[in-house]
């Protein structure tokens, strides 16, 4: 049996950041469990790679949601990142810390210091300028047509270069992206790697956790299976759930830790009865509209075989063109009318359009052959939940997922709002001076009516899902506390997505690595594992 003081279960965003923080000094030696293959692949570290991975089966577990009846019954493909970084290795980048109001009402439901006072000194030292992560601005590869959308913006009165990190982060603007020299920097470049320098951090890839053990109501490791054999990893201190929203509470339940109900409905020993693990499942959804452009857009940059070889020469010279950044390039927070309290609507503009077919491997995302751009909105603060089952007794089994998707009469009035706001866009002479048609539906030419129906059948997730492994006060309802700790359960927390009380307004990369970050703090308190 292999002896640590801290057992970490992925090596994603939230993972890499604990590992960091834990064995921090020297003083704790620290296993991270990693069931996906290393991030050292170049479809991994070239920033528009990421668009290679999105049906790659090495590197992306390639989930689905179980049919949806908001959505007409239709299935979501889910990915999620299976590899070092997890879905911080496979995300189109944007990071966003989010707004402050989504952190001040974690506050107000009785999460003392989780509140925007308390979280933005973390943030601060999350990005800090030489050990932190690499958030760029990459203004030299925004494409051309981006100014459009900033015109566009101007017209209509919003500020066009907003601050989405800062204090205001209301408005239009650039996207930032987690880059350095042309190249993906996630969390496992930033923490990971210097962690593992030190010499008491372990990395174990193909490590496939299938169970926690636990002994007269605390965990004491770890059960995994690798390269075919399973093994046992005691952990001394605590075992750190950072498997991610769908991953962390279908381990947890295969350990004997959820609803009773479910847990016995596969023969699984109660250990530690908690309805709410798996429950409170949420995602943003989004909807695309799509237009043909009268000027070159990036389609021209990347449809063609020859034009594809061209761009890759030039990033492989230079680290520059279209391959070194995200195709979500300018977006924003806006208030679709005067009287939100706060923004309702996130955006994303790109100056691209693309098309799914069937490749000889799986399906392919291919640029469209003409010049086009899409208007993309996500109603920011869902108030549908979902959940995540098992659905057999074993880790190989993928469980149960649904979003519960527009299930609440406030998403549906958001949706209404949302195709609104971007009519508004569509209307602008920055934009109509550009674009020669809508190449399908258009919402500036609906009716509400038809703005829901098509977001039922269209929408699809921003791949957002959190809130499965809630913080909170009560653990009538919740399954950890602001300490991250797991209601009822000693040496046991929980560090990632999963834990989020509700979603915050955008991307959830930035506050995944925020709640690592200050997990470890109370996780090292509470172990008396030493605070850095």
């Amino acid at each position: 049996m292999e002896q640590y003081d801290f057992v970490i279960v992925g090596a994603g965003s939230a993972g890499c950041v604990l590992a960091h923080d834990l064995s921090e000094g020297g003083r704790n030696r620290v296993l991270v469990l990693e069931n996906g293959p290393t991030d050292r692949h170049p479809f991994v570290k070239v920033p528009l790679g990421y668009g290679l991975l999105f049906y790659d089966p090495a590197r992306n577990y390639r989930l689905a949601t179980c049919p949806e009846p908001g959505l007409g019954g239709r299935q979501l493909y889910y990915p999620r990142g299976k590899a070092v970084g997890g879905s911080g290795s496979i995300n189109a980048m944007v990071y966003c810390r989010g707004l402050p109001s989504d952190f001040d009402d974690w506050e107000s439901q009785g999460l003392a210091g989780w509140g925007w006072d308390g979280v933005r000194p973390v943030f601060d030292a999350l990005e800090e300028a030489t050990t932190g992560m690499s958030v760029t601005n990459p203004t030299r590869l925004r494409h051309p047509f981006t100014r459009h959308f900033a015109s566009a913006a101007r017209e209509l009165g919003l500020p066009d270069d907003a601050d989405f990190n800062g204090t205001t982060p209301e408005g239009a603007g650039f996207y930032r992206i987690t880059t350095r020299n042309g190249r993906r920097r996630s969390s496992a470049d930033t923490f990971l790697r210097p962690a593992l320098a030190r010499g008491n951090v372990r990395l174990l890839t193909h490590a496939q956790v299938a169970s926690i053990t636990v002994k007269e109501g605390r965990a004491t490791g770890v059960s995994y299976v690798r390269h075919g054999k399973r093994f046992h990893a005691a952990a001394s201190r605590a075992v750190v759930m950072a498997a991610g929203a769908i991953h962390t509470p279908q381990i947890l339940q295969l350990s004997g830790i959820g609803d009773p109900t479910l847990l016995q409905q596969f023969d699984i020993p109660v250990q530690l009865a908690n309805d709410n693990v798996g429950a409170h499942l949420q995602d943003h959804l989004a909807v695309g509209y799509y237009y043909r452009a009268s000027e070159k857009t990036l389609n021209s940059q990347l449809y063609s075989r020859m034009a594809q070889a061209v761009q890759a020469v030039r990033y492989l010279a230079a680290r520059q063109g279209p391959l070194a950044n995200s195709v979500n390039q300018y977006g924003g927070f806006l208030r679709s009318t005067p009287s939100c309290a706060t923004p309702d609507q996130q955006l994303y503009f790109n100056p691209a359009t693309y098309t799914e077919s069937r490749g000889r491997n799986g399906p392919v995302i291919q640029p469209d052959p003409f010049p086009g751009y899409t208007l993309s909105f996500q109603p920011t603060r869902p108030a549908s939940r979902g959940h995540v089952r098992i659905t057999a007794p074993n880790i190989d089994t993928a469980p149960e997922i649904s979003l519960g998707a527009l299930s609440c009469d406030t998403d549906l009035a958001a949706v209404r709002a949302g195709g609104r706001l971007i009519a508004q866009f569509v209307r602008t002479d920055a934009l109509r001076k550009v674009t020669e048609s809508a190449t399908a539906c258009c919402p500036s030419a609906m009716t509400d009516d038809e703005i829901i129906a098509d977001f039922r059948a269209r929408a699809g997730s921003v791949f957002h899902p959190c809130g499965s492994c809630a913080m909170g006060t009560d653990p009538a309802k919740s399954v950890v506390g602001s300490d991250m700790s797991v209601h009822g359960m000693r040496g046991l927390f929980v560090a990632d997505a999963s834990v989020f009380p509700s979603i915050p307004s955008g991307n959830i990369n930035a506050p995944t690595l925020m709640v690592a970050r200050k997990g470890a703090a109370h996780i090292l308190t509470a172990t008396k594992g030493n605070r850095p």
